[in-house]
């Protein structure tokens, strides 16, 4: 089996995708980054890496015997056995799982670039390990506004998912509310020039086209239909603080 050491991980809990367990750029100073002594690295097909990076099922158990209790954490000059963790890699991909003693991916993170080269170079000739999954991956016409596909996300910064999410989020509460009133006045603050016509039509499609136009990119048209939006609700207001709070240095 080939080992890592030393690998600097910064932990990303219950993240069902996998665009939401940020790469090493997108790490922030207040992050907890932890140092893993050892951990197990095993090389699988591509099926089976996104599978793991973009879900929360069950993994393959004989994936689990072969990794348990190889992993050790150090932490305060002590070195801390860890059941499940390990990294997976198709090759491509990088990751590194911690199941905090479960049988999924409870936590996700990315590897810093210097020890993604390693692995690359560690695997590279080696055969991928075969494991069979219980589950089928989950098909794309799963996701949904809490959790969106991948296209919608592409190409957006941490900060940038964060507020979109929490736009989403704001914009789930808005559908649950069935408040026709409401969804004509934050479509009409959205596309100000189609006001007239905001007027002549039902609930459900104002709000559909709301969400169709918002659910691609991200500008400041975004960010000013969130901030407003979630003005007076206090769960939300402590998210988009955390995103909009001064850097640390």
């Amino acid at each position: 089996m080939l080992y890592l050491h030393d690998v600097w991980v910064n932990w990303f809990e219950g993240e069902e995708n996998g665009y939401n367990v940020c790469h090493f750029h997108e790490w922030r100073k207040e992050d907890v980054i932890e140092l893993l002594d050892q951990v197990p690295l095993m090389k699988v097909d591509t099926a089976l890496f996104h599978y793991i990076e973009n879900d929360l099922s069950e993994l393959p158990q004989q994936l689990l015997n072969d990794v348990y209790q190889k992993a050790y954490l150090r932490k305060n000059h002590e070195r801390i056995q860890l059941d499940y963790c390990f990294i997976v890699t198709d090759g491509t991909g990088i990751m590194a799982i911690d199941t905090i003693g479960y049988t999924v991916p409870i936590r996700k993170s990315r590897l810093i670039p210097r020890q993604e080269q390693l692995v690359y170079e560690m695997v590279e000739g080696h055969e991928s390990l075969s494991y069979s999954v219980d589950q089928e991956p989950k098909p794309e016409h799963n996701y949904h506004i809490l959790s969106p596909s991948p296209l919608v996300m592409n190409g957006l910064t941490r900060k940038e998912r964060q507020l979109k999410q929490l736009l989403f989020m704001a914009l789930d509460q808005l559908h649950s509310s069935n408040n026709t009133a409401e969804i004509r006045y934050w479509y009409t603050e959205w596309a100000p020039e189609q006001y007239r016509v905001i007027q002549h039509m039902e609930f459900e499609d104002v709000w559909n086209m709301l969400y169709e136009e918002t659910k691609y990119g991200w500008s400041d048209k975004h960010l000013t239909l969130c901030e407003n939006m979630i003005k007076g609700q206090p769960f939300f207001e402590k998210l988009w603080e955390v995103e909009n709070r001064p850097k640390v240095n």
